[in-house]
């Protein structure tokens, strides 16, 4: 049980999440993130990017809001060279400014996955170890971040709220009612550069062992962990974040 003032805070932010919902949950995704960065100001509020198939569209959205707005990019050490390349280029086409690359601890690395094999014998651990981890140190500093999940992508979101309590911070999900569609019509509309692996038909792009192309009629992230059980990395479940706060993983 976390301590009553980490509670009592956990009430109050939770509060505010339903209330933000409420009031802004179905506004189009530039009203959600203008709101956001009035509330949480440019200090307190970052985004969360994997630069991936679809990352163009909501980096875009807060490229013309404030180029500003911290964005943090886990670079686990595994991604494709593609993405990679995508990453500084769209970076460089949206002039965004505060682009952070977020890496895994060296030591844990060392001692955990030394060969850098741990994806083929357990896909959990290498994914705390690369992406959750990190993520929690990032996230650390602010009271709210951005996601770009959307309720289309799988059936564990199709519920996705746009504002939804993690602990003490808010997590934001301004495209959370948006469709294939119109992520597809606002990349023509302005022009944003795609991914090149969309050309390749991955829909959902991670890690470079975890990952491949989706075929016709399946799920959006079929190509995510393919043959096992394992359907999200981790750095999205409820509840994460507060846990690892209290065994002491961030302060």
């Amino acid at each position: 049980m976390p301590p009553e003032p980490q509670l009592n805070q956990e009430i109050r932010v939770a509060a505010q999440a339903r209330l933000l919902e409420a009031s802004h949950g179905a506004r189009e995704p530039q009203v959600i993130i203008e709101q956001a960065h009035r509330v949480f100001g440019l200090r307190a509020l970052a985004l969360v990017s994997s630069f991936g198939a679809e990352s163009a569209v909501l980096l875009h959205m807060v490229a013309q809001i404030d180029p500003n707005i911290p964005v943090l990019f886990l670079d686990t050490g595994k991604h494709f060279t593609a993405t990679l390349d995508y990453r500084h280029q769209l970076t460089q086409q949206l002039g965004l400014q505060n682009v952070q690359d977020i890496t895994p601890l060296t030591e844990s690395l060392r001692r955990d996955d030394p060969y850098g094999a741990l994806s083929m014998t357990d896909k959990d651990r290498c994914c705390f170890l690369r992406k959750v981890e990190p993520m929690t140190r990032a996230v650390a500093p602010f009271k709210a971040w951005m996601t770009g999940r959307k309720q289309f992508q799988a059936a564990t979101r199709q519920h996705l709220p746009s504002f939804e309590a993690v602990g003490v911070r808010i997590r934001i999900n301004p495209l959370a009612h948006w469709q294939s569609d119109d992520l597809i019509t606002y990349m023509r509309h302005h022009d944003l550069l795609e991914h090149p692996l969309t050309l390749q038909n991955y829909r959902s792009i991670g890690c470079m062992p975890c990952t491949r192309p989706v075929e016709e009629g399946e799920d959006q992230r079929a190509g995510r962990w393919a043959g096992s059980d394992k359907t999200e990395c981790g750095i999205h479940l409820s509840g994460l974040t507060q846990q690892l706060e209290q065994k002491g993983a961030i302060k």
